[in-house]
């Protein structure tokens, strides 16, 4: 979503290029482009103008080391003040109580069922806790349905009232049933509006007066822009809410909320969220953020990631066949599945310092792997366990078991022979000489 604020930050860096020292007169160009450039990725206004006055207060003056440009120089300062800006460090969700409570608010369209589907799968799977989705939204046609169909999803039970119309009622006795059947957390899908009104506020703030969350969480869409701030003022000032959810973070948004918001309602940003997939949920941290928005990538974000889907005796197992050159169609195979597990492949990209920049104009679709699988699904057990029995006519009806062409599978048994070799490498302590090819432009 930042990818114009990006380059344009670039940019205005690059207006201090060849200069020895950070002074007023140079600094002052590129401090009127950032600024422009915040402005124009949606940013407030006062929140650009003081943040752009914060960096400069900070940068005047400061001697640039023989190692370090001074174009490299802000960019750190300009790395730690957005940072700074959007909260400093990630901030937890809060989970007091027995049952712990945690109600979602927002206007409608927000995306408010989506994450609370999301936060049951997040908090049932991260942090092993008992969760209750609670269906409080008894206005909006199919939102108890589509609350049951998420819960189905994650395993999840989704507690309803047929015929009760008294939001209030149906939090409270939801929470008397999560006591009794000693779920340890409830969370509270509430109504939404078109527009911030008067019997929205009040009834929202009934239910928070009767269940007492520990936790209240503004949902607002991205894609909204700075009236996604301006929405969090009015609801802050009447719900004074513990966290904001950004969702639609996949949309067309320029991300100026994700930078403006702390600021303005000074409450954390606590969790991010895009697609309608169940584990597209991201804790929000701050500095991960600006270090994406500086083109600096975010490697930890990645590593996390992975290790996610990292299991310690696989590995082990998968490193004895790499060191015997024993590496198998099948083995590729498990690869890709744990890879597309991790999430999109153009994010997951993105993550790697100067890659996100590289791929920025490339089509990575979500089923990028979809022919490599349908070739290796097309070989017979034999094949996948011995890939050098692949002769020229088994790779013709390959390619016509999978409805590709014969260059595609020589492509694809090129690409394995090449993976093979540089994990082989990798697993045995040599050098390593990255294959080519592997993403190509559609």
């Amino acid at each position: 979503m930042f990818e114009n604020l990006t380059d344009k930050l670039e940019r205005s860096f690059r207006l201090l290029k060849g200069e020895g020292r950070i002074t007023e007169i140079n600094v002052a160009e590129t401090l009127k482009e950032i600024r422009r450039a915040l402005i124009d990725a949606d940013v407030n206004y006062k929140v650009a103008k003081t943040f752009t006055d914060q960096v400069k207060e900070k940068a005047l003056g400061q001697d640039v080391l023989r190692s370090v440009k001074p174009g490299q120089m802000m960019t750190k300062i300009m790395r730690d003040e957005l940072a700074a800006l959007m909260g400093g460090t990630a901030a937890d969700v809060r989970l007091d109580g027995t049952p712990a409570v945690v109600l979602i608010a927002g206007l409608q369209g927000s995306g408010k069922t989506t994450f609370s589907g999301k936060l049951a799968s997040f908090l049932k799977s991260k942090k092993g806790r008992q969760v209750l989705l609670v269906a409080g939204d008894v206005y909006r046609p199919a939102a108890i349905d589509q609350l049951q169909v998420l819960g189905r999803q994650i395993g999840v039970e989704v507690y309803t009232e047929e015929g009760n119309r008294n939001p209030v009622q149906i939090a409270e006795n939801a929470v008397r049933y999560a006591r009794q059947k000693s779920f340890n957390t409830v969370i509270v899908d509430t109504a939404g509006r078109l527009a911030v009104d008067e019997a929205m506020m009040e009834e929202i703030a009934a239910v928070k007066a009767a269940v007492k969350p520990s936790e209240t969480l503004f949902v607002v869409d991205a894609m909204t822009g700075q009236d996604a701030v301006n929405t969090a003022r009015e609801f802050n000032e009447r719900l004074d809410f513990d966290g904001v959810v950004l969702t639609k973070l996949d949309g067309d948004t320029r991300g100026g909320a994700a930078i403006s918001i702390r600021s303005v309602v000074d409450k954390p940003l606590k969790f991010i969220s895009s697609g309608e997939k169940m584990d597209t949920l991201q804790v929000f941290h701050p500095e991960r953020m600006a270090d994406r928005i500086l083109g600096m990538g975010d490697v930890v974000s990645l590593v996390e990631r992975a290790q996610e889907q990292y299991d310690e005796e696989e590995a082990r197992r998968l490193k004895k066949k790499i060191v015997k050159d024993q590496f198998d169609f099948n083995d590729f195979m498990a690869q890709i599945a744990q890879i597309k597990k991790m999430g999109n492949l153009k994010d997951l990209a993105s993550m790697i310092p100067g890659v996100g920049k590289a791929l920025k104009d490339v089509d990575i679709p979500e089923d990028a792997f979809k022919q490599t699988e349908a070739i290796i699904s097309s070989m017979t057990p034999a094949e996948r366990e011995h890939p050098e029995i692949i002769n020229a006519r088994r790779r013709e009806r390959i390619a016509q078991g999978s409805g590709t062409t014969m260059a595609d599978v020589n492509r694809l048994m090129k690409q394995f022979e090449q993976t093979r070799k540089m994990m082989k490498a990798v697993a045995g302590g040599g050098k390593m000489k990255m294959p080519g090819g592997m993403l190509r432009r559609r």
